[in-house]
């Protein structure tokens, strides 16, 4: 059910990457508008969002920007949606950062443009405390994924790199609850990653995990591409 504290969020989808590992099936878009089950996969995202009650969406951009832009327009549903371009490559964070005038919520939710996860929204906010609330995911294999370690109170210890461990665990799923003040500490300007820069130094102050095991996917290669042109049929 959609809840007060959605309504009156801010969402952000971040929609600025390269898609390298993409090009070679698609190789004229930018990933997030790439076709799935016949139409943008992005919509799978806003239509996630709007079901859950959120009202505004920022859509950080970058690579192929004015593409984004001429497939969204102004409204999805009933979502309003803004744009926030990056004028050179920023990262996930940097991207956040730039997009701060925009952001007018405290927490603001962010999802990665090119993977879906099924998760309760309201019931992140429920949980939600401190700088940042990590949505994870348990696979049969983090090698491809990274890890994410935390405890039973769903307090994060260590975040793994891809490659280093193998066999069943909690992956970074890619939506996140992110606290005004952690996004105000980004360094403005140049390019600064989530994954790598920001949330490994929050460990031990407030970093949280919240637990699905709702559908997870992503379109960043191409086997992973054409196994979600099945999941959304």
């Amino acid at each position: 059910m959609p809840t007060s504290e959605l309504h009156d969020t801010t969402a952000v989808i971040l929609a600025g990457g390269l898609g390298t590992r993409l090009k070679s099936v698609v190789p004229d878009r930018q990933k997030v508008v790439a076709p799935v089950a016949g139409r943008p996969f992005i919509f799978q995202l806003l239509t996630q969002l709007d079901d859950a009650g959120v009202r505004k969406v920022v859509l950080c951009t970058g690579y192929q920007a004015d593409q984004v832009a001429i497939t969204l327009g102004k409204a999805y549903r009933d979502i309003r949606l803004e744009y926030s371009a990056e004028p050179s490559p920023l990262g996930t964070a940097g991207a956040l950062r730039n997009a701060l005038p925009l952001l007018d919520s405290d927490p603001v939710l962010v999802l990665n443009g090119d993977s879906y996860c099924e998760v309760d929204l309201p019931d992140l906010f429920k949980i939600h405390q401190g700088p940042a609330t990590l949505v994870v995911r348990e696979v049969e294999d983090t090698t491809q994924s990274g890890r994410v370690d935390f405890d039973e109170s769903g307090k994060i210890i260590s975040f793994i790199e891809k490659g280093a461990i193998s066999g069943p665990g909690w992956i970074n799923a890619g939506i996140y609850l992110l606290g005004r003040d952690l996004l105000k500490s980004i360094p403005a300007g140049g390019a600064v990653s989530l994954e790598r820069d920001i949330f490994p130094t929050r460990i031990g102050y407030g970093l949280r995990a919240f637990r699905t095991r709702g559908r997870f996917l992503d379109i960043g290669t191409p086997d992973s591409y054409s196994r979600a042109q099945k999941v959304f049929i």
